[in-house]
């Protein structure tokens, strides 16, 4: 059975972590994988430091949501798996994106490792799994993955600056549950020591609650970054 899994990489001015970053993706492009880095317009060296390390470069219109989708536009996987840039696969990732192909899921996504030492770092990423878990949405920190003629059925990711992972969740939730990988992606907690765990735990389910209650995406995004959105 032919198999292959284009990794989508949205990027803005990651130059300073890009080349270990995809450094460490090179054994799954050597194994087949597709690697596509989609930026944003990138002010640094981003651009110039993935190419090596990549398939394709995907420039696109900044935000999140409109890279992923343009990356996806390129990309000839059958599944298609979107990865942050401060976001570690673990080592079985190969395998258990086999494990996918031959499921009857249409997408899923994995469980995830905050890589802060502190001990409340480990209570929130068990919140998070499970809370996902129950729910079946996940966020983009689980690199979530979807069979690409689903993507396709769906038209993508919303155009929306903010919660764009969550709503096609539930878009998705609507086909099937999610294929729930519970080898655990390691994601940075660099936001959550800036800003202080809790707040940004307080910050995280204000914006989810307003969200479900229709708050447009854009007041959320300007809540969440402090500045406009794009899409």
């Amino acid at each position: 059975m032919s198999f292959a899994v284009s990794v989508i990489i949205p990027t803005l001015n990651e130059a300073e972590s890009i080349s270990a970053f995809l450094q460490a993706l090179q054994p799954l492009r050597e194994a087949g994988w597709e690697l596509i880095l989609a930026d944003g317009g990138s002010r640094d060296d981003t651009v110039s430091l993935a190419e090596p390390r990549v398939d394709k470069v995907i420039v696109s219109a900044p935000g999140r949501a409109a890279q992923m989708n343009n990356g996806a536009e390129s990309a000839s996987g059958e599944v298609l798996l979107f990865l942050h840039a401060d976001t570690q696969l673990p080592q079985d990732a190969l395998a258990q994106m086999a494990a996918f192909a031959v499921s009857n899921a249409d997408w899923g996504r994995f469980d995830v490792a905050l890589s802060g030492r502190r001990l409340v770092f480990r209570v929130v990423e068990t919140l998070i799994n499970l809370r996902s878990r129950i729910t079946s949405i996940a966020t983009g920190d689980q690199a979530i993955f979807i069979r690409h003629s689903v993507f396709r059925q769906l038209g993508g990711y919303a155009r929306i600056p903010l919660m764009e992972d969550v709503e096609i969740c539930k878009r998705l939730r609507r086909l099937s549950r999610p294929c729930c990988i519970s080898a655990k992606v390691m994601t940075s907690s660099r936001r959550w020591e800036k800003h202080g765990v809790w707040k940004t735990i307080l910050l995280m389910w204000r914006l989810r609650f307003e969200f479900w209650l229709g708050v447009a995406p854009e007041k959320l995004f300007r809540r969440y970054y402090g500045r406009p959105g794009n899409v």
